[in-house]
């Protein structure tokens, strides 16, 4: 199949149950038994769970009661960031290994370019089993990896032989591949988009692929453009090794709902240092400061402010913090409170790196070993 647009070869990688795995390689008398790594099941949520919690239908962002619930059996371990953040270094080492193309979308996840690489192998498949091979002989995890010709389709196939698996979909299989991919897996479609999509008789590729531009653009305005061009293997966004975070944040769940007001600015003054360590660690500020409200209901409010100056220090985010938690009266007693950083200072310096990668943007061959 030719495609009037230069091939790349991308790599997708993503760790196993990462943060469950991390903690049953470092507590061995956990290994094959269910966990989920979060703040408990009276209180908690779940960040993240084993394959064994899966099988019971235990799932990230689920409550702890409800976890629990669906699974007696299940451990609760308290989540350690700073465990996670020194295995996904260990991890990011041996990408660079390969290519400088790196792309973290998180601490267990990446995309890799590997189109031209430091090993000269022209097979990114083979690159891929090396990878994973490398990360489990040498970090002990195991990871899953999808390959095609852009990050879209990489990151869909990375999820077919999951877990300790790869799915390489080569450029003569691309538009099959896509079309018989149920449309909820396209970027963009949630639940109400794939609703929409479904009164329109869209559920699969094959049917995406029937609607003409302009059918798309009037019932999903620019997302139809997109999504013309991505069923027909059209995703031309690249690799990105300087991401730039658009938000910085921090939040606390409580043990036990707040009621008081004085509480809430306490653990506000707390949730605010986190945050302020966090803007250094990135050096970064921003403009814009969000303070998000969960209820004892589970039900979320935020309450945002856009100030003309850049701020990274403690007491002017609390300040403005404060600010919108008096905005308006609290309706329930509160179980999390959070502070987010955004319109940061990073975004003048992003276009700049986006700008530097279209000229580094190099001619590859429109025919290659997968």
């Amino acid at each position: 199949m030719d495609f009037d647009f230069p091939l790349r070869k991308i790599i997708h990688v993503d760790m196993d149950a990462f943060y469950a795995s991390v903690e049953q390689l470092d507590n061995p008398e956990l290994k094959g038994k269910p966990l989920a790594v979060g703040g408990g099941s009276k209180r908690g949520v779940v960040s993240a769970a084993s394959y064994e919690a899966r099988k019971f239908g235990v799932r990230s962002a689920m409550s702890g009661f409800l976890a629990k619930k669906r699974c007696p059996e299940l451990i609760f371990v308290r989540p350690r960031f700073d465990r996670y953040k020194e295995i996904s270094t260990q991890i990011r080492t041996i990408f660079y290994e390969y290519t400088d193309l790196v792309e973290p979308l998180s601490l267990d996840e990446a995309y890799l370019d590997v189109t031209q690489n430091k090993k000269g192998n022209p097979s990114a498949s083979l690159i891929a089993e090396e990878i994973r091979a490398k990360i489990l002989k040498d970090v002990g995890l195991t990871a899953s990896a999808g390959i095609s010709i852009n990050k879209f389709i990489a990151k869909v196939a990375s999820d077919y032989h999951k877990p300790n698996g790869q799915k390489t979909v080569p450029p003569e299989e691309v538009l099959e591949f896509l079309e018989n991919l149920d449309i909820r897996k396209f970027y963009g479609v949630g639940k109400v988009t794939a609703e929409r999509m479904y009164q329109l008789g869209i559920f699969t590729g094959k049917d995406l692929k029937t609607r003409d531009v302009d059918f798309l653009t009037e019932h999903f305005g620019k997302s139809g453009n997109f999504y013309y061009n991505v069923v027909r293997g059209i995703h031309l966004s690249a690799v990105k090794p300087n991401r730039i975070a658009k938000s910085v944040g921090a939040e606390r769940t409580f043990s036990n709902n707040l009621t008081s007001e004085i509480f809430m600015l306490e653990k506000l003054e707390n949730i605010a240092q986190e945050l302020e360590k966090r803007l250094k660690r990135y050096d970064v500020s921003g403009k814009t400061i969000t303070l998000k409200i969960k209820y004892s209901d589970f039900t979320t409010q935020t309450r945002s402010k856009t100030i003309l100056y850049y701020i990274s220090d403690k007491s002017l985010i609390l300040e403005t913090a404060k600010e919108l938690l008096y905005q308006e009266k609290l309706k329930d007693s509160v179980r999390l409170l959070g502070i987010s950083l955004s319109n940061l200072n990073t975004d003048k310096k992003e276009k700049k790196s986006s700008k530097v990668e279209e000229k580094k943007s190099i001619s590859v061959q429109l025919k290659f070993d997968f």
